[in-house]
């Protein structure tokens, strides 16, 4: 389809529009973002003398929201440079300048009425063959082209982000009777490639799919837990990352969304769903209709399920409310033995069964739970959905699940967890009995290394759509391993390009993981034609084994910590100067020797979510596999011809010694990570190993040849060591560091100006290497840089500042 997306506008500043409106800038669409005009001066206008008719004053609801929205945390964009992608104005004096964009999205209040007024506007602008979609969460699709044109009709769908729309991946599409199949098309596929999300095709049913099941899954709880005498603390424990879902559980997540909201949509379809057997669930307990009455909504209001207070020491203090009393009181740690033997299994499938068969509280409340949302999900084929990978794909995009509630059910086992839920009263529904009586026993299974479902009108197993475009290690990891150790794969992608895959905890770098990425240089150089570094886990790389370092120190084992920071380091430049091309495809966290690798790559095909930093500075240490030398050759190819900038030391000096971390892919460029015209971003996650895969053929087709060691850095010698000591006496001076901080300091600056030369000099990368490892060694001896490595494992959090 011959469309692009080279400007939206977005109807309504509010917190979904001004942050719709920020995701866009952040993907380089300009943007015109526009609400109403006010209707009366603030006190601050009326002091300063202005008039309704003054710009600023017409401008100041849609203006006042953005700043807001940048302001916040998260913040929802990527770095602050694209909010110049963004121009404002208001209903009044800019409507007319929709004539010009590609895509109207309104987002104005939940009021069938006043979207029907706005509408009218946009009939009298746009001009034909313009998008126009609506971000509406409860209001029918279909009432809301009504009395509008045929060309407005054509081109009108549903687009329903999930806040905040940075991150949270879900984007539901609901077309009307009367959309173009063709739009729909489009805006499945630009919603996946170019917004970075999960795309699930909706039908205009209440709350369309991940709000109908996720309010029910909520709501359900709710009524649960005076069932089964629960507690706040208890229902957040047993329902958070134990499960595979979000840190804030039911309740905390409650809070953060507003009791409001979710008491909008549970009234909503309770109106609406007069067929849903589940429709009394629908309805309020006591409890949650007292703290609506109290205004205790959560986060807005200061206080909901949870609040918080600064206890007489001064120190903030979180409480949970007592859903019996309604009082207040300090949160209380839960206990399980469920939870406990769940720990340290780390697949989540296999951790699932442990809860299906615990004999305590947690355990019961399981499989009470589960088994409820099983028939309902079960139900509501072919309600909201003729197929149930988009129920499992809404839930995992949209609430941040693990496991969508078929891939849970799976993974207990259908035909068995059917027989248990009729123990409990709960009846799947009739086409799961069908499939199990015709002898298929998953709703998912993996054919030559392709996921497929099963698809209930046909009764046979079909692809997923879509996913063709991705490479999911899962799937292909049973038939395509070529080798593996203790904590690493490799895979066969085809194309002669192969893939190693990490698989520690958190993916740390150790041993196993150096020797990892050494022989699948071995196997590329040998038989295939380039290399992809990337995973599916949570993260890309927390960083360096800290607890080998720290037992290496403790025992002053100093030749076996030599050579491993030495390995460390070769393999990094391994990485570089190898005869293939190699490709790293970091994700999320991306620290530490995580990044180190990065910097070495040929090519970094990042996630738009990469949160990468060189951290070693906040435990006392210097980046020790060749990232300190990488951002001394980076400052020295910065230097203008025949010039020395301080500044640009400064600068990576600083990258380094405030273990700066980004907050985005793109802020990485920012920070001195990525190198222009060797990176690339991947907005959808799940396409970024097919991204570094396409990378690394580009490369080796375009007649990839092993680059040659740099020998000609420029460091300052004695004239940088200068300017590095008189910065940290003088912080020091001011109590803004320790003196143990200012010692690594001047380590640093030690390494990066490359010694006390006494005048700048052109030296080799092994050269800075070596000084690098001289200078990691001694400060891994330091008693501090001990202690505060001893905090971090006792601590298990990734090295971060």
């Amino acid at each position: 389809m011959n469309r692009s997306i080279k400007k939206v506008a977005v109807l309504g500043s509010g917190i979904m529009g001004s942050r719709i409106a920020c995701h866009f800038a952040n993907i380089g669409v300009e943007v015109l973002l526009l609400d109403i005009v006010p209707r009366e001066l603030s006190a601050e206008e009326q002091a300063k003398g202005l008039s309704l008719e003054n710009p600023a004053v017409r401008n100041r609801i849609v203006n006042t929201s953005l700043q807001t929205a940048i302001k916040s945390n998260p913040s929802p964009v990527y770095t602050k440079s694209v909010v110049n992608k963004i121009t404002t104005g208001n209903f009044d004096d800019n409507m007319k300048d929709i004539a010009g964009v590609d895509w109207v999205i309104e987002v104005v209040v939940e009021n069938l009425d006043i979207k029907k007024k706005v509408y009218e506007q946009i009939e009298k602008f746009r001009k034909p063959g313009t998008l126009i979609t609506s971000n509406t969460s409860g209001i029918p699709i279909h009432l809301l082209d009504e009395g509008r044109s045929e060309d407005f009709k054509a081109y009108f769908c549903g687009t329903h982000f999930f806040n905040p729309p940075r991150y949270l991946k879900l984007l539901e599409i609901i077309p009307t009777p009367n959309t173009k199949p063709d739009i729909v098309d489009f805006l499945m596929h630009y919603g996946d490639k170019f917004l970075g999300k999960t795309t699930v095709l909706c039908k205009d049913t209440p709350a369309f799919i991940a709000n109908r099941v996720g309010v029910y899954s909520i709501m359900a709880l709710l009524h649960l837990v005076e069932k089964m005498d629960l507690t706040v603390e208890e229902v957040d424990k047993f329902t958070g990352p134990a499960l595979g879902r979000p840190k804030s559980a039911t309740f905390r997540t409650t809070d953060v969304v507003g009791l409001d909201t979710m008491i909008n949509v549970a009234n909503g379809l309770y109106q609406n769903c007069a067929d849903d057997k589940a429709r009394e669930l629908f309805k309020l307990p006591d409890y949650v209709q007292k703290l609506a009455e109290n205004k205790w909504l959560g986060d807005k209001t200061g206080q909901g399920f949870y609040k918080k207070v600064k206890g007489a020491d001064g120190k903030s203090e979180i409480l949970a409310l007592d859903l019996k009393t309604l009082e207040y009181k300090p949160s209380q740690k839960i206990k399980s033995a469920t939870l406990e033997a769940t720990k340290p299994i780390e697949n989540l499938r296999d951790r699932m069964k442990v809860f299906s068969k615990g004999t305590d509280k947690a355990g019961e409340f399981f499989r009470v739970s589960f088994y409820g949302l099983f028939e309902y999900v079960s139900d509501r084929i072919p309600e909201i959905s003729d197929e149930l990978y988009r129920i499992d794909d809404a839930m995992r995009a949209g609430f941040g699940w693990e496991l969508g509630p078929f891939e849970v059910w799976d993974a207990l086992g259908v035909k068995e967890t059917v027989a248990a839920m009729k123990e409990k009263g709960n009846e799947a529904a009739a086409w799961v009995h069908e499939m199990l009586d015709a002898g298929n026993e998953s709703f998912y299974k993996v054919e030559n290394g392709i996921k497929k479902y099963y698809d209930i009108p046909s009764k046979s197993y079909k692809p997923i759509p879509g996913t063709e475009a991705f490479i999911i290690l899962d799937n292909i990891r049973p038939t395509k391993t070529i080798w593996k150790n203790s904590g690493t794969t490799l895979t066969d992608l085809g194309d002669g390009i192969i893939n190693l895959e990490f698989h520690t905890k958190m993916n740390t770098i150790g041993g196993e993981v150096i020797q990892g990425i050494n022989k699948a240089i071995d196997l590329a150089e040998k038989d295939y034609r380039g290399l992809v570094i990337g995973n599916d886990g949570a993260n890309f790389s927390a960083g360096a084994n800290v607890g080998m370092i720290f037992m290496m120190a403790v025992e002053q084992d100093w030749d076996e910590l030599n050579m491993a920071v030495k390995m460390f380091q070769n393999t990094s430049m391994r990485l570089r100067y190898s005869s293939i091309p190699v490709v790293v495809a970091p994700h999320n966290l991306a620290l530490g020797g995580g990044c180190e690798f990065s910097l070495h790559a040929d090519h970094v095909q990042l996630s738009a979510e990469t949160y990468m930093g060189l951290v070693e500075f906040g435990v006392g240490l210097i980046p020790g596999g060749g990232g300190t030398k990488e951002f001394a050759l980076r400052a020295s190819d910065e230097f203008k011809e025949d010039q020395i900038d301080q500044n640009v030391l400064k600068n990576r000096f600083l990258t380094i010694g405030m273990a700066k971390v980004s907050t985005s892919g793109e802020e990485a460029f920012e920070l001195g990570y990525l190198q222009k015209g060797k990176y690339a971003i991947s907005m959808n996650r799940n396409r970024l190993l097919a991204d570094a895969k396409e990378k690394a053929i580009e490369l080796a087709e375009a007649g990839y040849t092993k680059p040659v060691q740099r020998k000609d850095i420029r460091v300052l010698g004695k004239q940088g060591l200068g300017i590095v000591y008189a910065g940290a006496n003088s912080m020091f001076a001011g109590n803004y560091i320790s003196e143990h901080d200012k010692k690594i300091s001047e380590k640093l600056g030690y390494v990066m100006c490359g010694g006390d030369l006494s005048q700048p000099t052109l030296v080799s990368e092994q050269y800075l290497l070596d000084l690098e490892r001289e200078v990691f060694l001694s400060l891994a001896g330091e008693r501090k840089s001990l202690e505060r490595i001893q905090s971090i494992i006792t601590k298990g959090k990734p090295l971060r500042n």
